[in-house]
């Protein structure tokens, strides 16, 4: 195009004060003048820099590129590699976690004196086990007989287990009040009686009891109170403790309350060591207390000392009479021969042990029973063993908490206080604390209410414990049945082997619904102690070739307790079977009574719609439950309101008769609809 004239100036203009060379500009262009224009050499060399700098931006921005892809290699290399030395740790880790599961799933964490059947249920091995490895020791126990430290110890062993013993009352500290010598002041013995029911014992107790009223006030002693105080004619004060069945005083020695000082053990000179008095000894035993052995029925015809004498050194115990350390003396508790002697060798024994104890601090103690009396509320037996116990104190015994409202000595008469040695009864538990656990005063009463409750929880986790072996399907088919059951058991024998037979067959009666649970089984007649531990396990009593002694059978009745006798084992399983069965739910079976046809339909005014029916088939009950039937299709299902025949009211109908139907809620009724009436039959289930 025709370039204008004043175009070179303006350009000129634009770079004027720079010296440009032209020639170097625009090189060998064609229609250039060389030389042509004006400006200075900084200019030309700024843009020679700028195409190198970008020359070198280039070269830069490609090695940068370059570089760029391959860094990421090298870092996604690194990345790898703690990708995986990081799954490496967490399997290093879940391997030392299950290690550690393994290890840990072999420690049982315990409160001492479990019983064999807790201890079965922790390792996930059966009860019979348990109970073979302590038969193995030299040791008879039951399913529910608690084991102690020792033992548990030992037999967790046998199965490769070890043992973390949480004692709750270690775990809660509580301030124990140290003794001075100048505080410790003499104080009673306390004696318990133990031996077979039939032996004397009741007799002994008896004969203390009366020369004891005799002595003090009349009106007899309150005979719910399992302990009680005996002055002696030279002034001596005694406290017995009637156990009426071992379950109390085994408790208390399993919780290492040394409640008792003294053991006297009552045994028929005209009879052997009985398996009951063996029990018993062992328990005094196990107790560490002194043990004195009256031999009763001196007077009956019959009568053999020595006999039991010997027994006794067959167990390795011998009376002093036979150079051993135990005393004995020879009795007759119904005529009170000798009884006088016996007091005085408890006494001799009680020097020995130079009993004393601290009346000056808080009081504590064991619980000896505990009941609900209708209108006094929870009513706890217990023995002081130190310090003194006030109306108003606070204390804690096991996982419950009471202040004292109102105190009582044996005769129920009101006390304010009572020091060591004393047994009292006391209100104000809002539960019943278990026979055997101890007592403590506290001063502090929200100490006491914060001690009782982390028993409690302590209490709920060891339970937490025992059944956590129960496998997910066992839980499941146990919440699926709802009402899980167990029956309870007592089992008494005539022979060993025949118990053994029996609870084995019984226990294999055991289903996923109902579970037979032996609480105790030995040999001999069925006794009060039986009854009271049935009443107290709320078990039933069967005896297999044995018979109620007069006075339990007569006890059964008073409480409630059921005794079934058998001579045959088929038999008693056959029964016990029955029993179970009784306790299962039954099944509902559905049961069509009848069908009606629905001939008119009569709409009546605040009444309804009432089907006008032939019965066409059994019969229709007013107590039916009924569908509605269209067209073969069930529509509806309810209950007949109203059943008439004409205007009558008819509790049935029979076949071929017409009568009247009001369905409960439905008034759509059309005609030719059958009306089919069933009701629903429970039948009874049979163990699987």
């Amino acid at each position: 195009r025709t370039r204008d004239a004043n175009e070179p100036n303006q350009k000129r203009k634009r770079i004027r004060g720079e010296k440009v060379s032209t020639d170097k500009v625009r090189p060998d262009k064609p229609g250039t003048r060389p030389g042509t224009g004006s400006g200075t050499g900084p200019s030309h060399e700024k843009t020679e820099i700028t195409q190198k700098e970008i020359q070198d931006k280039i070269k830069k921005t490609l090695a940068n590129m370059t570089s760029s892809k391959q860094a990421p290699n090298h870092g996604g290399k690194v990345r790898q590699k703690a990708r995986k030395f990081r799954r490496e740790e967490h399997k290093k880790k879940w391997e030392e976690k299950q290690l550690q599961d393994i290890v840990e799933s072999k420690i049982l964490s315990v409160t001492e004196f479990v019983t064999a059947n807790d201890l079965a249920n922790m390792m996930d091995v059966n009860v019979n086990e348990i109970i073979g490895a302590c038969f193995s020791l030299g040791m008879m126990v039951s399913i529910n007989q608690r084991l102690d430290a020792e033992t548990i110890q030992i037999v967790a062993e046998e199965f490769e287990y070890e043992v973390n013993f949480v004692d709750a009352d270690e775990t809660i500290e509580i301030e124990q009040e140290d003794d001075r010598e100048e505080d410790l002041k003499p104080r009673h013995p306390i004696v318990t009686v133990m031996g077979h029911v039939d032996h004397g014992k009741t007799s002994l107790l008896d004969y203390i009891r009366k020369a004891n009223v005799i002595a003090g006030e009349a009106g007899g002693i309150t005979q719910h109170v399992a302990a009680y105080e005996v002055k002696l004619k030279t002034g001596q004060k005694m406290t017995f403790i009637d156990t009426p069945g071992h379950e109390a005083f085994t408790a208390m020695r399993a919780r290492g309350a040394k409640v008792t000082d003294v053991a006297i053990i009552v045994i028929a000179a005209d009879d052997t060591i009985m398996p009951q008095t063996k029990e018993a000894i062992s328990h005094a035993q196990a107790a560490n207390v002194p043990i004195i052995f009256a031999i009763n029925k001196i007077d009956k015809d019959g009568a053999n000392p020595d006999r039991v004498r010997e027994g006794l050194s067959a167990m390795n115990i011998l009376v002093e009479e036979w150079g051993g350390k135990y005393q004995c003396q020879e009795i007759s508790a119904k005529k009170g021969l000798n009884i006088e002697e016996l007091l005085v060798k408890v006494s001799l024994e009680a020097e020995l042990l130079e009993l004393k104890a601290n009346a000056n601090k808080n009081a504590k103690g064991a619980v000896l029973e505990a009941k609900i009396e209708k209108g006094r509320g929870v009513v706890a037996s217990v023995l002081i063993s130190e310090g003194t116990l006030k109306v108003g104190d606070a204390l804690i015994a096991g996982q419950h908490f009471a202040r004292v409202k109102a105190m009582f000595n044996e005769r129920g008469q009101a006390m304010k206080m009572a020091g060591p040695s004393s047994p009292v009864s006391i209100l104000g538990f809002s539960a019943a604390p278990a026979a055997g656990e101890t007592f403590q005063v506290l001063s502090d009463e929200a100490q006491a209410k914060e001690i009782a409750n982390k028993r409690e929880q302590l209490q709920r986790e060891q339970s937490i414990r025992t059944t956590s072996m129960l496998t997910l399907d066992t839980i499941g088919k146990r919440l699926a049945i709802g009402n899980f059951q167990e029956l309870k058991l007592i089992i008494k024998a005539d022979v060993d082997g025949s118990s053994e037979a029996l609870s084995d067959s019984l226990l294999r009666l055991s289903t996923e619904e109902i579970e037979v649970k032996i609480i105790q089984k030995s040999v001999g007649p069925i006794t009060d102690n039986d009854v009271l531990l049935a009443k107290a396990s709320d078990a039933i009593v069967i005896g297999f070739q044995v018979r109620p002694m007069p006075s339990a059978k007569k006890l059964a009745e008073n409480e409630g307790v059921e005794i079934k006798q058998y001579s045959i084992i088929y038999q008693a399983i056959e029964e016990i079977k029955a029993a179970m069965e009784g306790m299962l739910a039954p099944d509902l079976k559905e049961e069509i009574t009848g069908t009606a046809e629905v001939r008119e339909v009569f709409k009546i005014t605040k009444v309804g719609t009432i089907a006008g029916c032939m019965q066409t088939e059994g019969k229709m009950y007013r107590s039916n439950k009924v569908r509605l039937i269209r067209n073969n299709v069930v529509i509806y299902t309810g209950e007949i309101e109203a059943l008439k025949r004409f205007k009558d009211d008819a509790k049935e109908i029979g076949k071929g008769f017409e009568c009247g139907i009001q369905i409960k809620n439905y008034n759509d009724l059309e005609l030719y609809d059958l009306i089919e009436g069933f009701r629903e039959v429970e039948v009874a289930r049979k163990l699987s």
